[in-house]
């Protein structure tokens, strides 16, 4: 391979802001980010944590030969598609390390590739080029390609990136990006700015887990009642400073309890996650670290900030807001939550 643009690039970032700035405006992709290296038959997909995204994609590799110019970079995500939205769960399982696994799940759940910015074409580097001229070269490098390599849709009409800021939310995205038009592009700089939704709940504190430092909390694990009575497993806060962990830990001693008078007293069989979400599940991004928990009885309420949920939990970490002494935990139910607008994923890519 040899690409004015070499691997490995580490990826623009974007920092949040409160509101849609003026400006070029897409959908946020939620999905693996990608920068795709492509000289002629050669075809690597670098990640931004360095995993070898290429392996675990392979039928991506023939797509984007097909539909992408014969030397180029691109910057996108790899996004798989369930029915009419974004299955960010089934993307994960993807990650797998039996290569005959990887194989069988490349067929029976494709990715696809959304492209948003060109960083070369041919002999040119296109990093220092203002957004604008790469974005109208993407239009070009792009605008033949077909499922299920696709071209993210863009705007500069404020009313109409409100609009997708409202909608898309219910085809699994999370939110836009606003990049500035004269910009170049700088590789792991917040140059890029983020808006995603912002939303509350009052969850069940189930237990938690010790920081990696030592003796301190390291995060609280969150449960919503469900309608058949199961306590489901959510998600966790985590954003405490290191003088608040250490007092958590006192705080909560007197909540402890045997991890077999626990809703989630299972948690250790593997076989029971099949169904349900528990803290413990071996997740293949953890890195062999220790996901085991501290047991609390569920008696204790705290009101967190979310974006947005992934199936039937947060799909990021969640942000302390307060204590709810005031509420009954039995009241902690996904009833709270506020379901964002169903909208046909391939309204928004044109998919054909």
């Amino acid at each position: 391979m040899d690409l004015p643009v070499m691997p490995p690039v580490a990826p623009m970032l974007a920092k949040p802001v409160a509101t849609i700035p003026p400006g070029h405006v897409e959908p946020k992709w939620d999905g693996f980010r990608t920068i795709v290296f492509r000289d002629g038959d050669e075809v690597v997909l670098g990640s931004r944590n360095e995993k070898p995204m290429t392996r675990y994609f392979p039928e991506l590799v023939e797509s984007i030969k097909a539909n992408t110019p014969e030397r180029c970079v691109l910057d996108g995500e790899i996004v798989l598609i369930t029915g009419d939205r974004l299955d960010f769960d089934a993307l994960q399982q993807r990650i797998h390390p039996a290569a005959s696994r990887v194989t069988l799940l490349s067929e029976q759940t494709p990715a696809s590739f959304v492209g948003f910015d060109l960083l070369a074409l041919d002999d040119q580097d296109l990093m220092h080029t203002p957004f604008a001229d790469r974005r109208a070269r993407l239009l070009d490098a792009l605008g033949g390609a077909a499922d299920p390599v696709f071209l993210t849709p863009a705007t500069t009409d404020p009313e109409l990136a409100q609009d997708w800021f409202t909608r898309f939310e219910g085809a699994g995205l999370d939110g836009v990006v606003a990049k500035p038009l004269d910009g170049v592009y700088q590789p792991d700089k917040r140059a890029m700015f983020k808006i995603k939704h912002k939303r509350t709940a009052d969850c069940v504190v189930a237990g938690f887990r010790w920081h990696k430092s030592g003796d301190v909390l390291g995060s609280l694990l969150l449960g919503l009642w469900t309608d058949d009575g199961r306590l489901q497993h959510v998600g966790v806060a985590a954003s405490f400073p290191m003088a608040r962990r250490k007092a958590l830990v006192e705080e909560l001693a007197p909540l402890r309890t045997d991890v077999q008078d626990h809703p989630w007293a299972q948690w250790a069989d593997q076989a029971a996650h099949q169904g349900q979400r528990m803290p413990g599940a071996v997740s293949r991004w953890s890195g062999g670290k220790d996901l085991s928990f501290v047991p609390l009885r569920p008696e204790l309420v705290v009101e967190v900030s979310y974006d947005h949920m992934e199936g039937d939990r947060f799909r990021h970490t969640a942000q302390f807001q307060r204590w709810r002494p005031d509420r009954d935990p039995a009241s902690c139910t996904y009833a709270q939550l506020e379901e964002p607008v169903r909208f046909d994923l391939a309204e928004i890519l044109g998919r054909r």
